[in-house]
């Protein structure tokens, strides 16, 4: 019972201390917007006295980082002897309005288009002369709100069978954290539970010793306060590929060497057709022995040489005859088979010249005689259509002449009677 009253008796000590004392007061500890949207934060305060002369309200944006500066956002100086004045922060100069009521004890702070750099503790401070006792201060946290970004997702390792991979999911921007939720679905888009043993943890879906029956579709779902995103990606097991990265270096050394070997054989044809090419060029090598001698001259100068060589055996020496009976053999066959083909040559151009010139003069005889017979018939009527005109000309220069000469005697015998003819019957 003892305890009961002295609860009681502090109670209303406390009320009767706070109705002689000011009391300000920020309703909630947290206030949360999204971000671009306003923020509007109210703060109330109750005077000592109800009436007071002077009267100073400041709003402070205290930093979350220490490197940060507190920024004083706006000040509103009251008093009853000149008009309030209100200042604010070249920062917050058109994006923070307070508005405030002294009698009913209000002072709204509102700010327009936040960001989340506005994410910080906000204190709504009173201040009245005589009326220090109490609680002046109070203050509020603003937490800006973001959605998350659309997600990420890639995959960590190799999708071959039986190996251990990870299906990753970040979203760059949210607040709050976003958390990430992985759903998955079959060939079919059928849904499905994650794969046994499988592990989902902020983001990260690890999958284990997969196979065929792992393939499908896996979507990952970013979601906070305010909204979700997602993203997608198909995953396809393949077979355990080779090591590509060897094979590629045998085919280019195999490859290299066929290049080399081709350069080597196309060097070495190029080479002997040159030698050839020079060897022609320059004409038959000089130890070739050439003369003008008849061939059984030639046969007695080599066996004088032979004779005068006494080192020489026989067996050498008769077979150097034979050689060189039958190169004189195949000189004569040479020989003879280009005179005969010579004179074939002969033969046949000389018949050709007769045939060309025969068939030349033949041509041009009859031509020219064409040519001859028309002029003569060209002249002929020439000389016809000559002497026809100069006949029409004679006959009318006569007939010209014989009227000229009736009008001249007619002119110079004037009293001759006219001639009548013989068997005109006379008159009377």
């Amino acid at each position: 019972m003892a305890k009961e009253t002295l609860m009681v008796y502090l109670l209303y000590v406390i009320v009767i201390y706070q109705t002689l004392a000011i009391n300000v007061d920020i309703p909630l500890s947290v206030y949360e917007f999204a971000r671009g949207d306003p923020a509007i934060i109210p703060c109330n305060f109750k005077p000592k006295n109800p009436v007071n002369s002077v009267i100073i309200i400041s709003w402070m944006a205290h930093a979350d980082v220490e490197s940060d500066p507190e920024l004083n956002i706006a000040t509103l100086y009251y008093s009853e002897a000149i008009p309030p004045s209100l200042d604010y922060d070249e920062a917050y100069n058109g994006r923070a309005a307070l508005n405030y009521s002294i009698s009913q004890g209000i002072s709204t702070l509102t700010l327009n288009a936040i960001t989340s750099k506005d994410s910080r503790v906000y204190e709504c401070k009173v201040q009245i002369p005589k009326d220090t006792t109490g609680k002046q201060v109070d203050s509020t946290r603003l937490v800006v709100l973001v959605a998350p970004s659309k997600p990420i997702c890639t995959i960590q390792g190799k999708a071959e069978f039986y190996q251990n991979i990870s299906l990753a999911c970040h979203s760059e921007e949210g607040t709050p954290t976003p958390t990430y939720q992985w759903t998955s679905y079959d060939l079919t888009n059928k849904s499905r539970p994650n794969p046994p043993k499988s592990t989902d943890v902020n983001g990260v879906l690890s999958l284990y010793n997969i196979s065929t029956e792992t393939n499908g579709f896996f979507i990952c779902t970013s979601s906070n306060k305010i909204r979700s995103n997602f993203c997608n990606l198909t995953l396809t097991v393949v077979p355990s590929s080779m090591n590509v990265a060897p094979i590629a270096g045998i085919i280019g050394g195999i490859v290299a060497v066929l290049l080399i070997l081709l350069v080597v054989v196309y060097c070495c044809c190029c080479r002997r057709k040159q030698a050839k090419h020079e060897e022609y060029a320059m004409g038959p090598s000089e130890e070739t022995e050439y003369t003008d001698k008849e061939p059984h001259e030639i046969v007695e100068n080599k066996g004088e040489r032979m004779k005068s060589n006494p080192a020489m055996s026989e067996d050498t020496a008769n077979r150097r005859d034979h050689y060189e009976d039958r190169s004189e053999q195949d000189y004569d066959r040479s020989r003879d088979r280009y005179s005969d083909r010579r004179d074939d040559y002969d033969d046949r151009r000389e018949s050709l010249d007769d045939r060309r010139s025969n068939r030349y003069d033949d041509r041009r005889n009859d031509r020219y005689d064409d040519y001859r017979d028309q002029y003569d018939e060209d002249r002929d009527r020439y000389d016809d259509h000559r002497s026809e005109r100069h006949d029409r000309y004679d006959d009318r220069y006569d007939d010209h002449r014989d009227r000229h000469n009736y009008r001249d005697d007619r002119s110079y015998d004037r009293d001759r009677p006219p001639n009548v003819p013989a068997n005109k019957p006379s008159r009377g």
